[in-house]
């Protein structure tokens, strides 16, 4: 999409000037005679015109968007006007990097740009679950309705990504430590016993061998090891990226036994379930809420199967059907759409799911903080309690040959 500065003049005579996104210019002209409007004069605008959309040189945080939309309805069910809105929005908000975007957005709205055409400039800022809702809202006339649908979702999402990052922090911890420690130990620890032990001639047992040889390695090639492991590290991170590279891990994920697999599926499953339900509610078409749905989902797998779902109800199949064909979503889920595809409350159905499953998740992240601690500790108590008493075993051996 590009943007395109027009003047132009209505049925009247009204000359009028603004902004629009089309593909082309000929599709900029369609735009135009679709609202009425006869182009006097049509452009592309260009970055040397300085009219070009500006997008902050950081991440705009997801609370400071939450705030946005929650206040950004209040003002709209107040009765203030979109500009005004936005001129009031863009003086009080706190992050610099989202004042420059609304400054962008109302500049495009005064020149004539739909607020949904406006925001879709800034796909950075704005996703297109955002843009969507918004789009839905004007159409329909509750933007203040689906801007307050807007914020709940943001909370909401963030609610959980809180949830699986504490429960992450733990193990992280407890892993890095670890590894310091085992780095340490075989580093400096391990040629002091041994030096001790060689120089009172004892022998080195088979576990203090391999230990003394894994000690040897890293001293002799910490400067080869370490930058392999971090270019490892970094190309399974950029491999994670490409489009096959997040569908196998993705995949892999969802193997993961001790529950981190279910947990991970109950996730997507309460994202997916609440991002459909607010998009059904904002009163967005049900094939374009599938299709935002799937790309939001955070799961390629899932991602996948709710696009053969899309295929599917465009050729007429209820919602219900592909969803309980699939192997992904659980029973509860299809049946559940199916009752709301009969009694026409699909969105209240989606909504008690989605409750259900973010219920389920904290309890699956407390039962996982259960069962990885103690396992954490354990691990690294196996793993020092290894070295410690491999080294204490040519001790053990020289007392008994002294004796």
């Amino acid at each position: 999409m590009a943007g395109f500065a027009y003047s132009a003049i209505n049925a009247q005579g009204i000359a009028s000037i603004g902004e629009l996104q089309a593909t082309d210019l000929e599709s900029a002209r369609e735009q135009l005679r679709q609202r009425g409007l006869l182009a006097e004069r049509l452009e592309r605008v260009t970055e040397a015109g300085g009219s070009a959309s500006r997008s902050p040189g950081k991440k705009v945080t997801a609370k400071a968007l939450q705030v946005f939309a929650r206040q950004f309805a209040t003002l709209i069910g107040a009765g203030v006007s979109v500009v005004a809105a936005l001129v009031i929005l863009e003086e009080q908000t706190e992050d610099d990097n989202l004042a420059v975007v609304i400054a962008d957005v109302r500049a495009k709205v005064e020149r004539g740009l739909l607020l949904s055409e406006a925001v879709g400039s800034h796909p950075k800022v704005f996703d297109t679950l955002f843009v969507a809702m918004i789009e839905a809202g004007e159409a329909a006339g509750v933007l203040d309705t689906v801007l307050d649908r807007v914020a709940i979702q943001i909370e909401k999402t963030q609610q959980i990504k809180r949830r699986v990052k504490s429960a992450m922090i733990y193990p992280i911890i407890v892993f890095c430590f670890a590894s310091l420690v085992l780095t340490g130990m075989l580093m400096f620890l391990v040629p002091i016993f041994v030096h001790m032990i060689k120089q009172n001639g004892g022998q080195l047992p088979t576990l203090t061998q391999y230990i003394v040889n894994a000690s040897n390695i890293l001293k002799s090639w910490w400067y080869v090891i370490f930058p392999i492991l971090g270019l490892a590290i970094w190309s399974l991170a950029r491999f994670k990226k490409t489009q096959q590279g997040r569908a196998l891990w993705d995949a892999m994920v969802l193997k993961i036994p001790m529950r981190i697999g279910a947990t991970v599926l109950k996730v997507s499953m309460a994202r997916v379930s609440r991002t459909l339900a607010t998009l059904i509610a904002s009163g967005v078409d049900i094939i374009k809420a599938i299709d935002i749905t799937a790309h939001t989902s955070g799961n390629a797998v899932v991602e996948k199967s709710l696009l053969d779902v899309e295929d599917r109800v465009q050729e007429g199949i209820p919602i219900a059907q592909p969803l309980l064909e699939s192997p992904i979503f659980p029973i509860m889920i299809s049946q559940m759409v199916k009752i709301g595809e009969e009694t026409g409350e699909l969105e209240l159905m989606l909504s008690k799911v989605a409750d259900f499953y973010e219920d389920e998740v904290d309890t699956s992240i407390a039962s996982l903080t259960s069962i990885i601690e103690p396992l954490m500790i354990l691990g690294v108590g196996c793993m020092v309690g290894v070295i410690v008493i491999s080294m204490y075993l040519p001790m053990f051996k020289m007392l008994q040959t002294i004796h």
